[in-house]
């Protein structure tokens, strides 16, 4: 197979599996298994790309295929891949088919429309993390929106609708501020490109210039809301809580991603100058929303809005690596380049246990229609399969070694406080996201059997296998880092690089 075209089979395929399901005479099953079928074939593709994938030089892209689009603007059909984008590629892959396995348990009177939307939106989240274009890069993003938005309102329970549509409008307005600070960066790029390459090697306004000031504002703040950030998360816990298990754990773990991904693939590298003086800020707001993620977690009695809440308490981690990576000195950029690592090992983490604990919350609603932690007790007797799978999840989502959260948080903190002391601050909270995980599964799952529980069914087989995968991984990351660190470590070095020019 060309190496040129497999990022695109890799993108193209689920949109194609979704047009084949408008040809009628599908029945249920038979399309939940062709979801499991393309989900498998595109993570085997995917595979074969990390197998092949070959190191490029600095701030170039591996795979990369380019055909001309819109000529006027100099934009084009750009795909590539590099240490950055390549792992959180792979993690989308195992979450779109972790969701698939897991759907197989559904009996949902319209199982089409909803598997030809999620290989729609496996095919446009995939496209985001590829794109080497701007342009492509926001059609992806804003499609990202719309897929989200009929997954919430049409799949969703409780009051989906007004969820949906507060989702829908905050990140479009997000996806409009990023629009302009897109068409900022063409301006003032010379020559004008919407080539992602072109203006990471060009850097526009490299000195933290106004006019670069201004462009990353635009483009921290569209960024932002789809992280999201502390105070730009107010859309989260209510589009989680009214979501189907698969659109939260999709949510969550990858469309979150698309704003941190944004960072290193765009702010970082191609506004430097600015990055660094806007540093400062993005690790307050990184910090902010580590405690008060964290804070406000613990304070919730429903179960799926306490995930939710741990989402924007993780993102923060994100934030402050990536906020001291641009307080440049002389003698931190190694240091700088392991928090870059862990930023990008968060991303993947964060992706694979938050999805599992998305996917184990729906147990609950469909077992008893409620998340609420204190309808349940004594579950580990009656659900030993839910009790195991659970506290994995909860101790890989707090840190704990032998996780893919340990790997992730250790570099993140390590790499951080060398750089800025400072951000020794946001390690409370790692102590009350352990607190409120701890004290959940003492609610739900120890003491007598008591609420909800006596009649509670322990997780099917499809139900154990698409968490336990998630899990699994997570371990694996957790005992072996070093195959996915291999592929984030260059990346990251040629980062900052980028960002101390």
């Amino acid at each position: 197979m060309p190496s040129q075209i497999v990022l695109s089979l890799i993108v193209f395929v689920p949109l194609a599996a979704a047009a084949v399901l408008l040809v009628p005479g599908w029945t249920g099953q038979a399309i939940r298994w062709l979801w499991v079928a393309v989900t498998t074939v595109d993570l085997a593709l995917v595979g074969w790309a990390w197998w092949i994938y070959d190191r490029p030089a600095g701030g170039e892209l591996a795979l990369d295929a380019q055909v001309p689009w819109i000529p006027g603007v100099d934009s084009s059909y750009h795909v590539g891949v590099d240490g950055l984008s390549l792992p959180v590629i792979a993690m989308t892959a195992v979450i779109f088919l972790a969701c698939a396995i897991y759907a197989l348990r559904d009996t949902d009177d319209r199982p089409r429309a909803q598997v030809a939307l999620f290989l729609f939106l496996q095919s446009v989240s995939l496209g985001l993390f590829v794109a080497a274009d701007l342009i492509l890069f926001f059609v992806f993003f804003d499609l990202s929106i719309v897929a989200m938005y009929f997954v919430i309102a049409g799949w969703g329970h409780g009051d989906a609708r007004r969820s949906a549509l507060k989702f829908f409008l905050y990140t479009f307005v997000g996806s409009l501020v990023l629009l302009l600070g897109f068409i900022g960066l063409y301006v003032v790029a010379d020559p004008h490109t919407f080539d992602m390459v072109e203006l990471a090697a060009q850097s526009p306004s490299a000195d933290g210039t106004v006019t670069g000031g201004l462009i990353l504002a635009a483009i921290l703040l569209g960024l932002a809301i789809k992280t999201p950030a502390v105070p730009f998360h107010t859309w989260l816990p209510p589009a989680h809580t009214d979501a189907p298990a698969i659109g939260s754990a999709v949510l969550a773990a990858v469309l979150l991603k698309m704003g941190t991904y944004g960072f290193v693939r765009v702010a970082m590298p191609m506004l430097p100058g600015s990055w660094q003086d806007w540093a400062p800020v993005v690790i307050a707001v990184g910090v902010v929303s580590v405690i008060y993620g964290a804070l406000v977690a613990l304070a919730q009695t429903d179960l799926k809005r306490m995930i939710a809440y741990t989402s924007v308490n993780h993102m923060g981690y994100v934030l402050v690596a990536v906020g001291a990576a641009g307080v440049v000195a002389a003698d931190t950029a190694d240091a700088r380049s392991v928090a870059v690592t862990g930023a990008v090992t968060q991303m993947v983490s964060h992706g694979l246990i938050t999805g599992a604990l998305f996917l184990l919350a729906g147990v609950f609603f469909a077992r008893a229609g409620s998340y609420d932690l204190d309808g349940y007790g004594g579950l580990a007797s009656s659900a030993p399969r839910l009790a195991t799978l659970f506290a994995l999840g909860a101790f890989a989502s707090l840190g704990l070694p032998a996780f893919s959260g340990f790997i992730a948080e250790f570099q993140i903190f390590t790499g951080s406080i060398a750089a800025v002391p400072v951000t020794a601050v946001a390690l409370v909270g790692i102590l009350l996201v352990a607190g409120l995980f701890l004290w959940a599964l003492q609610r739900i799952f120890t003491g007598p059997v008591a609420g909800r529980s006596p009649e509670f069914a322990d997780l099917r087989v499809t139900e154990t296998a698409a968490v336990g995968v998630l899990i699994a991984l997570s371990i694996v990351i957790g005992v072996m880092p070093r195959p996915l660190l291999d592929v984030i470590e260059p990346a990251a070095t040629t980062l900052v690089d980028l960002v101390g020019r």
